[in-house]
């Protein structure tokens, strides 16, 4: 189905992981689901939670896995094989690490760089070649073991700027909707910040 996309938010369900850094994944797709006005159900066949909804013309599939984020392809590969998604109207929003608190990145297929959701979806789909949309949650300094800190929640200091990342990474997910990939990249790519230079494209 040509005109079908599924947009996947990664992160852990339950009540103990909500808001989290992890869970960036998910707030990106709860946002989106809020601005479409898309009802989210549960999906036991799939073990996601899912949202149907239609933006101009193209219908709209929004799924948060709830098999844990290590699992993750498990219901991706599921509904991509369910409802025949063609990899070109997949995308996937995670938390980055590696980028630093701020900034989005937008990009047509890539590697995992490590993130476990990330490598599950590969797996089960076997490519690597569907979008992805990094979102920026940076790390301690000089930090390698980052597991409490990306379990952790962002600090009430960050709460305005989590808050206009993840809008604009919405904007971003509508640009790549309606006006393709290198369009949503050229636009939205980079550091969202309170200055008036509000973006430094890449």
């Amino acid at each position: 189905m040509e005109d079908l996309h599924l947009i996947v938010g990664l992160g852990n369900p339950g009540a103990d992981y909500a808001k989290t850094r992890h869970n960036a994944g998910f707030a990106l797709a709860e946002l989106l689901a809020k601005r479409w006005r898309a009802e989210w159900h549960a999906a036991k066949k799939f073990q996601a939670r899912v949202a149907r909804t239609g933006v101009d013309g193209r219908k709209i599939l929004l799924c948060e896995p709830q098999t844990f984020m290590n699992a993750s392809g498990e219901a991706v590969g599921a509904m991509v094989n369910f409802y025949q998604v063609p990899l070109t109207g997949l995308l996937v929003a995670v938390d980055d690490a590696d980028l630093p608190l701020g900034e989005i990145r937008l990009r047509p297929c890539g590697s995992s760089g490590g993130h476990h959701g990330l490598g599950s979806i590969e797996q089960h789909l076997g490519s690597r070649e569907f979008a992805r949309l990094r979102i920026g949650i940076g790390r301690e300094d000089g930090a390698r073991q980052i597991t409490d800190y990306v379990l952790g929640r962002f600090s009430a200091g960050d709460a305005a700027l989590v808050k206009k990342v993840l809008a604009r990474a919405a904007d971003q997910v509508e640009c790549w909707l309606a006006g393709g990939m290198q369009k949503a990249m050229s636009q939205f790519n980079g550091v969202v910040n309170g200055s008036t230079n509000e973006s430094e494209k890449q």
